[in-house]
């Protein structure tokens, strides 16, 4: 019996030690074991090669690079979430599929919402410096290190799918009112079950929240949604926490607003420009106004195993001439 040729799969970045074992063992698959970014260049050298390429939120896989991949290439299997990094159209009119790794990191990205939801009103971060900065510390105080008590206020998700539902359910336990803007309504049962408050216009939720929570996905139709108009209608007194993408806020304004006291502080996990993180953001966070995270809100152990599960289903399924699960067409974006 013959043996069957195993694709050539091209991973960009370095996996989980399970993941990539399973990989070998199943493909012919070139690992990255340094785990630097591939240069545009290697990107476009992998799909002149590669039947299948995994890549990951780092990647730009855009028209232009897809018009230089080679007729092998057939699935790009995207470790992610997301696939805003992905031109999923040029792909699919090549005749490339391209899958995603959906429904594993709801829990994960939802603790870590929840953590800055704490964080930033309550001024952990900066209270925690003190101690491991070498400032003196005289003991307790009733007027120091003041923050704001999160229970009874108002929090305005922006986008209500799975985060953004597993964040309104942690958020209920600790007292919070939940208030909801989403292109398409959730059912009754779930607004029942949250206690939730829907609002179809965007900006009238924003004027009246405490904490505004991003959770929707970076697609072109939520770029900038927070944009600077938007971002003047919230409220002095109000925090803003975003675990989606930095590209959903226009961060300029938010960070101007900030400095100028117009927006009571924000906690941030993603940025506009990863990596390039604003420096008048990071000084805002020396002086206790911002928490910054580096696009932390998916890293578990066992997020990133399912999310290497998934790829390597997505592909097994592929190649055996069936329709992947995680499938993404452009009409779904």
């Amino acid at each position: 019996m013959a043996i069957r040729k195993r694709p050539l799969v091209v991973v960009t970045r370095k996996l989980p030690d399970s993941v990539e074992t399973r990989m070998r063992e199943l493909f012919d698959a070139r690992l990255n074991l340094d785990d630097s970014p591939l240069s545009k260049a290697a990107l476009i050298e992998a799909a002149k090669q590669a039947e299948i390429i995994v890549p990951t939120v780092t990647d730009k896989i855009d028209a232009a690079l897809i018009a230089e991949a080679g007729p092998q290439l057939k699935l790009i299997a995207n470790f992610g979430n997301g696939v805003d990094n992905i031109d999923v159209e040029a792909a699919v009119k090549k005749g490339i599929a391209v899958t995603n790794t959906p429904r594993v990191l709801t829990e994960d990205t939802a603790d870590m919402t929840m953590a800055l939801l704490l964080a930033v009103p309550r001024r952990l971060v900066e209270g925690a410096s003190v101690l491991i900065s070498g400032q003196e510390w005289t003991g307790w105080s009733p007027t120091w290190m003041l923050g704001h008590r999160i229970w009874g206020k108002r929090l305005g998700i922006v986008g209500m799918g799975r985060i953004g539902q597993a964040v309104a359910r942690r958020a209920r336990a600790f007292g919070l009112q939940i208030h909801y803007h989403n292109r398409r309504r959730v059912p009754v049962e779930i607004e029942e079950e949250l206690e939730a408050t829907y609002w179809e216009s965007l900006d009238q939720m924003l004027a009246r929240m405490d904490i505004i929570s991003i959770n929707c996905p970076h697609t072109p139709a939520t770029y900038h949604l927070l944009s600077a108009r938007r971002l003047k209608l919230i409220r002095p007194e109000a925090y803003v926490v975003n675990t989606a993408r930095g590209e959903v806020i226009d961060e300029n304004t938010l960070t101007r607003l900030i400095e100028a006291g117009e927006i009571a502080g924000a906690g941030l996990d993603v940025f506009e420009h990863e990596p390039a993180v604003n420096p008048r953001l990071v000084k805002l966070a020396k002086a206790g106004k911002v928490v910054l995270l580096p696009h932390m809100g998916s890293a578990t152990v066992e997020g990133r195993v399912e999310m290497g599960e998934k790829v390597i289903i997505n592909i097994r399924t592929f190649m055996d001439g069936h329709k992947p699960p995680d499938r993404v067409l452009p009409s779904t974006l």
